[in-house]
C-alpha cells in the first residue's frame, strides 16, 4: 500500500488520532464485519510515509485477493491510504519478520523557497549544503556498527548494534535525496542520520566514526522532521 502520512499519527493503532492501521481496520470493518489484526513491514511514525509497505492480515471466510482490495479500496476512497495490490500469502509469512531488507528514502529541498508542491513531503533546508563533505561521511553509516548516537531514546530494540547495507545520497535539481537500506533500523536512525549529515553539509566538524565511539545521542546531529521520509520497499526471500 501507499500513504501519505501527514494527517496520520503513524503505523500504529492508538486512541490519539488516526493511523494507517485503525484506517485499514475501519475499511475492513465496513466491507465484511470484521477488525483484522494488520502487521506491517515496520512502524513508521507520524507523518512519515511509505510509497509500497508491505503488511499482512488474517481474514475469515471466503473472499479472493481481488475483492478484498477493491472493497477495501473503495472504503479508503477518502482516506490518505489506498492498496495496491493483495495477494493471498502461506500461513507462515509475516510482514516483519519475515522481512529480509527494509529501503527508506529521506527527501531534502535545498533552496531558498519554500516548498508548495512538495509540502509535507520534503525538509525544507534553505542554506546551501555541501553534498561532496556529505557524501564522504555517510559513507562510514555503511556496515556493522554500534549506532547508539543514532538511536532514539525510546527505542526498544534489543540491540544498537545494526548493519546499513547502503547508504546514497543523490540530488535532482534543488533535491537531495538520501537512499538507506538494512534489514532491520532502529526507532529514529534515518532521520537521525539525516539530520547529522545535514548538519555536516553546512560545516559542522563531525566526523562519523567519532559519533560511534561516543555511543551517545547527544554526540550526533538533531533530529530531521518527519516530512522528507518515506518507507519504499521491503523485500522477502523467495524459495526456489
Amino acid at each position: 500500500m501507499e500513504y501519505d502520512g501527514t494527517n496520520l499519527i503513524g503505523w500504529q493503532e492508538n486512541r490519539q488520532g488516526p493511523s494507517v492501521q485503525s484506517v485499514l481496520k475501519d475499511a475492513f470493518e465496513k466491507f465484511c464485519g470484521m477488525r483484522p489484526d494488520i502487521v506491517g513491514a515496520g512502524r513508521t511514525d507520524a507523518g512519515v510515509h511509505a510509497a509500497n509497505m508491505v503488511a499482512h492480515f488474517d481474514l475469515d471466510g471466503d473472499f479472493d485477493s481481488n475483492t478484498i482490495m477493491r472493497a477495501v479500496n473503495f472504503y479508503l476512497i477518502n482516506q490518505p491510504v489506498v492498496v495496491l495490490s493483495c495477494v493471498e500469502t502461506s500461513d507462515d509469512f509475516h510482514a516483519r519478520f519475515s522481512c529480509v531488507a527494509r529501503h527508506y528514502k529521506y527527501v531534502v529541498l535545498n533552496r531558498s523557497a519554500a516548498p508548495v508542491l512538495n509540502k509535507n513531503r520534503v525538509w525544507w533546508v534553505p542554506k546551501k549544503l555541501d553534498v561532496d563533505t556529505m557524501r564522504i561521511q555517510a559513507k562510514k553509516l555503511i556496515g556493522n556498527h554500534d549506532f547508539t548516537s543514532f538511536r532514539a531514546s525510546m527505542c526498544q530494540a534489543k540491540s544498537p548494534i545494526k548493519t546499513l547495507d547502503s547508504c546514497e545520497i543523490k540530488t535532482d535539481g534543488d533535491l537531495i535525496i538520501f537512499e538507506f537500506s538494512a534489514r532491520s533500523f532502529l526507532h529514529h536512525q534515518v532521520r537521525n542520520m539525516v539530520g547529522t549529515l545535514v548538519e555536516i553539509g553546512h560545516g559542522k566538524p563531525y566526523d562519523i566514526d567519532d559519533i560511534f565511539a561516543a555511543k551517545n545521542r547527544s554526540a550526533a546531529g538533531a533530529t530531521a522532521p518527519a516530512d522528507g521520509l518515506f518507507f519504499m520497499a521491503a523485500d522477502y526471500a523467495t524459495n526456489d
